[in-house]
């Protein structure tokens, strides 16, 4: 690893590709770069419907109608890394949540194993230092109960403007004396990287094989939430990527100490857990 300079923030697409050859033969991928896109979910959507294999990606310097969860929106300004990737995962329908779970464990790994301590909160962020570096979302397309392909998409902070619960990785590692990211095109090198390297754990068994490294960067362990007026513990994620809470009360409907599970967007957790 090398000290390095602050890079440009808009992408060399011939770097970019340059950085991504090996990956490409290796894995079969078909590398998209944009400009500028309304989404990269949207044109991978569009790509499936033209025929487009899994390992299709897309990357965009900017977005101008970038997708968050629950239908928000995401500011996606030039210098951040926009990416969507194409999968067949051909996974039960109840099983969606484990592409978000797995692929946001496979992008902090990747980028904890080059030095960025990246933490995951639930169910789909990558937290900095306590704020928000990115997130995950993931689209489904769902045939006789079985998800038949799937679109992960990826923005990541690298040097555009973030609000006060953001952080800009190239700002973070700026003050870092060694770093082996130096550049935007690197940092879409390593998400891809760590997406896939995650999806392969979408398989019979292969999230509970993951789940004891998913909770050792889990930033809600252990935090206190309200629950239908009880009170509870975070203790952990299941298999399908449900949050799971230990309450400690007695109710009408839960008996002492008993553990629910709770879907995605069921309750809000803030970033001071």
């Amino acid at each position: 690893m090398t000290q390095f300079a602050l890079a440009s923030v808009t992408l060399d697409r011939q770097k970019l590709l340059a950085i991504l050859a090996p990956m490409v033969a290796e894995a079969d991928f078909a590398v998209e770069v944009y400009e500028s896109l309304p989404s990269t979910n949207q044109k991978a959507w569009n790509a499936i419907a033209q025929g487009a294999k899994p390992g299709t990606v897309i990357i965009a310097e900017r977005q101008t109608a970038g997708r968050g969860q629950w239908g928000r929106q995401w500011a996606s300004p030039a210098g951040g890394l926009y990416l969507s990737v194409v999968l067949e995962p051909n996974l039960p329908v109840n099983c969606g949540y484990q592409l978000t779970l797995a692929t946001a464990w496979g992008i902090a790994t990747a980028l904890g194993d080059l030095g960025v301590p990246v933490k995951l909160k639930w169910h789909n962020d990558l937290i900095l230092l306590g704020r928000k570096l990115g997130g995950i979302l993931t689209e489904t397309k769902v045939r006789h109960e079985k998800i038949i392909h799937a679109v992960v998409g990826v923005g990541i902070n690298w040097a555009n403007p973030v609000p006060a619960t953001g952080i800009g990785l190239q700002s973070f590692l700026s003050q870092q004396p060694l770093a082996a990211i130096d550049c935007l095109e690197t940092l879409a090198a390593v998400t891809l990287q760590g997406t896939i390297s995650g999806y392969k754990f979408c398989s019979p068994g292969g999230i509970d094989t993951l789940l004891p490294s998913y909770h050792k960067l889990f930033i809600n362990m252990g935090q206190r939430l309200t629950v239908e007026g009880q009170n509870g513990v975070v203790v952990g994620i299941s298999d399908r990527g449900e949050l799971r809470v230990r309450l400690d009360s007695q109710s009408y409907n839960f008996s002492p100490n008993s553990e629910i599970c709770l879907p995605p967007g069921a309750v809000s957790l803030g970033y001071d857990g």
